[in-house]
């Protein structure tokens, strides 16, 4: 660990690290609670809030779907290249400009006249949450002494668990209250927060050992890439697969993927080390990844849309209607993945995917005059089951294929994955299912119904890719010494012991 820190933590064992107990220490572990919780927060709130703003805006559909891949967009393309930026140049210092970059796009989000300025913010929203998601666990694993680095990052997550619970319900009261603005201005206070305590609790660290170059080109090759796909797929739908506009979109992302390819296998210091697919288990449970993440990603839009839209409730309502959900991952995601280690995790992996299917199925019943107990109940129930089921094991195989000096970068890896497969089903399966030009409840329930077996069917998909592909002695691996926890997005657990992230994230 690096012997400069910050003012205020010279007397907390600047050498071997920070004590938890320790007055800095707690203020340490603050920062990175902090701004974990508000880009937790902000996640599930902007679900809640999205009828909400598209009403006040005289947003379509379209629109709507822009403001949530947007954001995804520039996460999962600059997430391995923030992880980077933190190794090379400090990751206290690339933390804190991440958390204020993200507060200065709350603001603007806050602000915004017109959908487009949103989208924009959003983008630039999902720039800073790059910046700041790699360095909120590596710092707990950089700055505390060995013996409470465990801890420490099960107070994270604890305490993470509980703000996303209260997600929903602030979300709600947020919305149906003061108004959607307010969900994002919220994060103006919890930003300067974590500020504040990350200056002066957390001391300096960079990785000795990290890229002696950046790869810059990689970067920006997956940036064109997504971002020509994203815009391809998103309008597709109201252009048509036939528009000019659309196919040269298409051309420029495949152009763009083959260079990328290219980059990853010749590059001295790639983005993505090639060498991490050589293993059969890490790249099985990245195919599983995209497929159930696609599912996962759509879904919780379509439901929290579709109890505003179609059935009418308010967004509170709508915002906690899967709660349950969230509770069953918060309670026994742990035991799923001690399961796992125990038996393999092949069994929980072609098990998990049918549960979730079997709840998005169940969860088709909403529509107009919907109630919660008979209409949602049973489907959250399931889908939680699901969740359970497979998310713990299903990173934590991705951890166990690669060697310890490889763990960082294969968690980043499949972080980005499921963040690209989310962004993908949110620009293609509201087209594809009616959704994005449905304008009545009965037509909105309608391409509701269909977008959510659309999911369903993917998510089946991954059943059959773990079964094949993952022989009996799959291993599920978890660490506290390397442990890499996503703060936003959908719920993924590399260490499942430690990380429980709410199901409704994303």
């Amino acid at each position: 660990m690096a012997r400069r820190v910050a003012p205020g933590a010279e007397q907390a064992a600047p050498v071997d690290g920070l004590v938890l107990r320790s007055t800095v220490g707690r203020i340490a572990l603050t920062a990175t609670v902090a701004a974990s919780s508000m880009a937790m927060l902000d996640a599930t709130v902007v679900n809640v809030a999205l009828p909400h703003i598209g009403e006040d805006l005289n947003a379509s559909v379209s629109s709507l779907q822009w403001v949530l891949t947007g954001y995804l967009l520039a996460l999962a393309s600059l997430i391995l290249l923030g992880g980077a930026l933190g190794d090379r140049y400090g990751r206290r210092k690339v933390f804190v400009i991440g958390t204020v970059w993200f507060a200065a796009a709350s603001l603007l989000c806050g602000a915004a006249p017109n959908v487009d300025v949103l989208v924009a913010a959003r983008v630039l929203q999902g720039v800073g949450a790059a910046l700041l998601t790699p360095g909120s666990l590596a710092i707990l694993q950089a700055v505390f002494v060995p013996a409470d680095r465990a801890k420490a990052v099960g107070a994270w997550s604890g305490l993470g668990g509980v703000a996303g619970a209260l997600g929903p319900f602030v979300g709600g009261w947020l919305v149906d209250g003061p108004g959607w603005r307010w969900a994002f201005l919220i994060n103006l206070p919890v930003a300067g927060l974590a500020v504040g305590c990350a200056l002066y609790a957390v001391p300096e660290t960079r990785d000795p050992h990290a890229a002696r170059t950046l790869d810059v080109v990689g970067a920006g090759l997956a940036v064109v890439s997504l971002g020509a796909a994203t815009w391809a797929l998103t309008e597709a739908g109201p252009r048509g697969w036939t528009d000019p506009t659309v196919i040269g979109a298409g051309i420029v992302a495949l152009v763009g993927i083959a260079a990328f390819v290219r980059r990853m296998r010749r590059a001295e210091d790639p983005l993505v080390p090639p060498s991490l697919f050589r293993s059969r288990e890490f790249t099985v449970t990245n195919v599983a990844t995209v497929l159930l993440y696609s599912a996962i990603g759509v879904s919780f839009f379509l439901v929290s849309y579709e109890l505003q839209v179609g059935a009418g409730w308010s967004a509170l309502a709508a915002g906690t209607a899967l709660l349950p959900a969230t509770l069953l991952m918060l309670l026994l995601s742990a035991r799923s993945g001690a399961l796992a280690q125990r038996i393999g995790p092949r069994a929980q992996l072609t098990a998990g995917p049918l549960i979730l299917a079997a709840g998005l199925l169940l969860l088709v019943r909403i529509g107009p005059g919907a109630s919660w107990f008979p209409d949602v109940l049973p489907g959250a129930i399931v889908l939680g089951l699901g969740l359970v089921t497979f998310v713990a094991p299903l990173t934590a195989t991705v951890m166990g294929s690669v060697s310890a000096d490889h763990v960082s970068v294969a968690s980043g890896v499949n972080n980005a994955i499921a963040r690209t497969a989310s962004l993908a089903s949110l620009a293609v399966i509201p087209g594809v299912s009616g959704l994005a030009e449905a304008t009545g409840q009965a037509d909105v329930t309608t391409a509701f119904r269909i977008a959510l077996v659309i999911a369903a069917s993917i998510a089946v998909l991954a059943a059959p890719v773990c079964f094949v592909g993952l022989g009996p002695h799959a291993r599920a691996r978890s660490s506290a010494r390397r442990t890499i926890c996503p703060v936003d997005g959908p719920p993924l657990q590399p260490d499942p012991d430690r990380c429980p992230v709410p199901a409704g994230a994303g």
